[in-house]
């Protein structure tokens, strides 16, 4: 009786494989027509864009099936829904099928978690007839690779090349480990983190300038984090400016805020002597017609006064790192 069901369930796994073939079929041509990939993302691009080196294991969980979004080798095997591309898995996926089907059930699978995503290092058939069954979560023992950029399901290309931008951005400046828990410094353009990095060796340099020695990039950065950026969001988030611009992060607004002070401090006939960020965030409203809060008239933000030597340096600190990114691209 129990080879009886097996048979009948291997049987039913075949025409469960058509089934998931047709869609799978059906999803790569729409992909086609949108211009938008039906693959699952490759781990080991993920590792070497977010450049993840430490890793450990996490145990054995119940992992949602849905975020399930990739695979260390066979990304090219499956959509991006985990239905197979390749009739010649047949066989093994319809028997992979019986197992799920039958008395036993599964083994768990083994993943690898980045961020709150997970990648299959083994069981990608499981997962794919695990979702071709409808179910929720599968067990799987997880291994973790830390990183503090935000990923989620269906990135395209270009968020991906944002988030590989931010990664090297963390890996100069070391922000990761000496500020592990730093508000996300997202940004719309990729090409905008080679300014922030301006900004910070800017503040490199004043902090040699002003403590008489040599200062480490990473000591440099995360004093740039306490007493400039994150003084900057504080200010903005305080006022709610972001609330009526759904399409820019509060880095961009940070640079849009430093660019201002730099272009006010270098037109004619300006005398003076600092600019700090609140001054530029109500140019920043005016400029746009939204109302200025009678608060931020009188705000007193003393940490992240911009005097104007600082400003010129600022601009040719910058421009530096674009000279320099443009001879290594």
């Amino acid at each position: 009786m129990p080879d009886e069901m097996n048979d009948m369930n291997y049987m039913e796994g075949i025409s469960a494989f058509q089934n998931a073939r047709m869609r799978a079929f059906w999803d790569e041509m729409r992909s086609l027509i949108r211009g938008k990939s039906a693959e699952l993302l490759s781990f080991e691009d993920i590792r070497t864009r977010l450049r993840l080196r430490e890793e450990y294991y996490q145990g054995l969980q119940d992992v949602p099936l849905e975020k399930i979004v990739g695979s260390v080798g066979r990304y090219r095997e499956f959509t991006s829904r985990f239905l197979p591309k390749k009739s010649i898995g047949q066989e093994r996926w319809s028997r992979v099928y019986a197992q799920a089907t039958g008395m036993m059930g599964l083994p768990p699978i083994e993943l690898y978690k980045v961020g709150d995503l997970y990648f299959v290092r083994d069981g990608n058939h499981r997962v794919s007839v695990a979702r071709q069954l409808g179910a929720k979560t599968i067990q799987a023992h997880v291994t973790a690779l830390p990183t503090t950029i935000s990923l989620r399901p269906g990135m395209s290309e270009e968020e991906l090349g944002m988030a590989e931008a931010y990664a090297a951005f963390l890996s100069e400046t070391g922000l990761a480990n000496t500020r592990p828990h730093h508000q996300p410094i997202e940004l719309t353009e990729a090409t905008r983190y080679n300014d922030l990095l301006g900004h910070v060796n800017l503040h490199r340099s004043v902090m040699e300038q002003t403590l008489k020695r040599p200062v480490p990039i990473e000591e440099a950065a995360a004093d740039w984090y306490d007493n400039v950026y994150r003084p900057a969001i504080t200010l903005i988030r305080k006022y709610g400016v972001l609330d009526r611009l759904p399409k820019r992060t509060e880095a961009d607004l940070y640079l849009w805020l430093i660019d201002h002070l730099r272009e006010v401090q270098e037109q004619p006939g300006d005398q003076t002597g600092a600019r700090s960020f609140s001054d530029a965030l109500v140019d920043f409203l005016a400029e746009r017609r939204i109302p200025v809060p009678k608060e931020l008239l009188t705000e007193t933000d003393t940490t992240v006064r911009i005097p104007r030597v600082q400003i010129e340096e600022m601009r040719r600190q910058i421009e530096d790192e674009k000279v320099k990114s443009n001879g290594q691209s």
